[in-house]
C-alpha cells in the first residue's frame, strides 16, 4: 500500500509539472513563427524524409510517431499553433522518424517488445496477485516474467526518448527554427516529458522488485 501511494504521488507530481511546463510554453510564440506542422515538415524534409506525413489528431499531448504508417501525428494545438512547446514536441516526434530511418537499435528493440509488453503490463500484475491468493507460485512466476517484459520495454524506452529530444534540439538549432531564446523553453518542455518516462520506469521497477520479494518469500 505504501509503495502504491508513493508511486502514485510521484507520478501525479510529474504529470502536474509536465502540464504546467507545457501550458506555460504553449502560450509563448516561437521566434520562427512556425507551427508544429511546419516545424515537423521542415525537419523531415531536411533529413530527406519526404515520404513521412504529418497529421493532426484530437486530444492534448496525444503527439506520437507511427512507424508502421510512417506518420508524425500531432495534437491539434501543436499542429496549428506557432508556440515554443508545439515546435519542441513536433521536433521530438520527428526525432523518432529520424531514428526509424536510421535504424536506431533501441527503437527497433522497443518496437519488438510492444506486443509482449502490452500483455505483461495489463495482465502480469493480475496473474501475480491471483497466484499469490491461490498459493500457486508457478502462476506468480509467470506473472512476474510477463511483467518483467513490460519493465524492460519501459527501460528501453528511456534512451529512445532522450535521443529523440537530443535530435530535436540539434535539428531546431541547425535549421534556425529555434533561436537561443527558444532553446531554454524547448529544453524545459522536453525534459518534463522525459521525466514522465523516468517516473513510469522507476515505478515499474519498484513493483517488479515487490513481486519478486513475494515470490522469494513464498518459496521459503
Amino acid at each position: 500500500m505504501i509503495l502504491f501511494i508513493v508511486t502514485l504521488a510521484v507520478t501525479l507530481l510529474v504529470q502536474v509539472w509536465l502540464r504546467r511546463t507545457y501550458s506555460r510554453w504553449s502560450k509563448v510564440e516561437n521566434t520562427s513563427r512556425l507551427t508544429g506542422a511546419q516545424t515537423a515538415r521542415a525537419i523531415l524534409d531536411a533529413n530527406g524524409l519526404h515520404n513521412v506525413r504529418v497529421e493532426a489528431v484530437p486530444g492534448q499531448l496525444s503527439d506520437h510517431y507511427d512507424p508502421r504508417a510512417r506518420v508524425v501525428r500531432l495534437s491539434e494545438d501543436n499542429y496549428n499553433r506557432a508556440s515554443v512547446a508545439g515546435a519542441a514536441v513536433a521536433a521530438h516526434e520527428v526525432g523518432h522518424a529520424v531514428q526509424h530511418a536510421k535504424a536506431y537499435a533501441p527503437l527497433a528493440w522497443r518496437s519488438a517488445l510492444v506486443p509482449v509488453a502490452g500483455i505483461g503490463g495489463n495482465f502480469g500484475p493480475i496473474i501475480v496477485v491471483v497466484g499469490a491468493m491461490l498459493g500457486a507460485f508457478g502462476l506468480v512466476q509467470l506473472g512476474i516474467v510477463l511483467f518483467a517484459a513490460a519493465v524492460v520495454f519501459q527501460l528501453v524506452t528511456l534512451p529512445v526518448e532522450f535521443d529523440a529530444s537530443r535530435r530535436a534540439l540539434v535539428q531546431m538549432e541547425a535549421l534556425g527554427i529555434a533561436t537561443q531564446g527558444d532553446v531554454g523553453g524547448s529544453r524545459q518542455v522536453l525534459n518534463a516529458a522525459a521525466l514522465t518516462y523516468v517516473a513510469a520506469a522507476a515505478s515499474s521497477v519498484a513493483y517488479l522488485l515487490y513481486y519478486l520479494s513475494m515470490f522469494m518469500g513464498g518459496e521459503e
